[in-house]
């Protein structure tokens, strides 16, 4: 009886101090989850290095680090830098009237009348509408300008999260494989279910981390180098708001470069307009439909479908996260069902089905 108390208290209290040890760590989730990521995904040129030059996990781990910045990280902070002066720009431009978003929308009405007559026959007063989109243009244009001019007064907090991921990137590299040991050894689920789902984990952050960002660096700079063969004002923001939205499947980049597109046939810009449309149906729309079930539904496993929702999902809970979480989660679920099937129900996983059936075929 007092083993059993003591094994439930101290159960009891192992949940407690985990779960304070989660809370304490709270402020650096972000940092703590890019760092996972980032080992998961430059892992295999660790393990290349010590195939090549033997066990010097120190060494083998920083070259892997500095690779990875060179990559990653300087472009990153190059483009954002340029990111923020553009953005700077554009609110200042929007404080002062020089862009004025009403001017703009009233020259598309001028341009396509069809939408208030269509809106009439349906008793909705184009003026109204007209005037709620004007709003929301003008908060949404500002906001985005401010976010952007946080985000340069913000620097410092964005460079400290930066350095504190890199640092733990550094030992995530060097003991990797002991700390997944240690966690299946810890877990009382199950050793071949905890390495099944270790390497789901590995194999989803793997697929939506590189896919995702091939898709939205692949989308962005076509987006931002047809803006500025237009000679449409900040071309590196837009094409990297462009970048961020291509996170989100299918009309992630088209929320940019369509009303775009439409405000350029407003103004009588034809040629310039319909190369925007044709470009952006065609070439940025062609990098989405084929790039990301290639690099993402391939790898994943997963339904086209559960990746769109599991995608706007995560982002929506979880910000810019979201677009690794959302998939992961996804496929963890898919996963441990697969498990409770094989293991609890006595049912095959979906990926053995089509495997049996050949089998009894076979047998038959």
């Amino acid at each position: 009886m007092r083993e059993q108390l003591e094994r439930r208290a101290f159960l009891i209290l192992l949940a407690a101090v985990t779960i304070a040890f989660g809370f304490i760590l709270e402020p650096f989730w972000s940092a703590i989850f890019w760092a996972c990521a980032v080992s998961v995904i430059f892992f295999p040129l660790q393990q290349l290095l010590e195939r090549k030059w033997g066990s010097h996990p120190n060494i083998n781990a920083l070259v892997t680090l500095t690779v990875c910045m060179l990559i990653v990280v300087i472009p990153v902070i190059f483009i954002s830098t340029a990111f923020i002066q553009e953005g700077i720009q554009l609110y200042q431009k929007l404080d002062s009237g020089d862009i004025d978003p009403r001017e703009m929308l009233m020259k598309l009405r001028d341009a396509f009348p069809i939408v208030d007559e269509l809106l009439v026959e349906f008793g909705v007063n184009p003026n109204d509408i007209r005037e709620q989109v004007i709003s929301a243009v003008q908060g949404a244009s500002k906001f985005l300008a401010k976010e952007t001019l946080t985000i340069g007064q913000n620097t410092f907090s964005f460079l400290v999260s930066l350095a504190l991921m890199m640092y733990l990137t550094f030992f995530l590299l060097r003991d990797g494989s002991q700390l997944r040991d240690l966690l299946i050894k810890a877990l009382p689920i199950g050793d071949e279910r905890e390495h099944a789902l270790f390497e789901k984990f590995v194999e989803v952050t793997r697929a939506t981390v590189k896919g995702n960002l091939v898709v939205a660096v692949v989308q962005g700079a076509l987006g931002g180098f047809i803006f500025w063969l237009l000679d449409i004002p900040a071309p590196l923001l837009w094409g990297v708001i462009m970048a961020f939205l291509s996170l989100i499947p299918a009309v992630g980049a088209a929320l940019v470069w369509f009303p775009a597109g439409l405000y350029l046939y407003a103004i009588g810009d034809w040629i310039s307009a319909t190369v925007l449309m044709a470009y952006g149906a065609i070439i940025i729309g062609l990098a989405d439909n084929v790039l990301r079930p290639i690099l993402v539904g391939r790898d994943t496993k997963l339904p086209d479908y559960i990746v769109l929702f599991s995608t706007i999902g995560g982002i929506s809970l979880f910000g810019i996260n979201g677009f690794v979480i959302g998939p992961l989660v996804a496929a963890l679920f898919m996963a441990v069902w697969q498990i409770f099937m094989t293991d609890f129900n006595d049912e095959p996983a979906f990926n053995d089905e089509p495997k049996l059936k050949e089998q009894s075929e076979t047998t038959e």
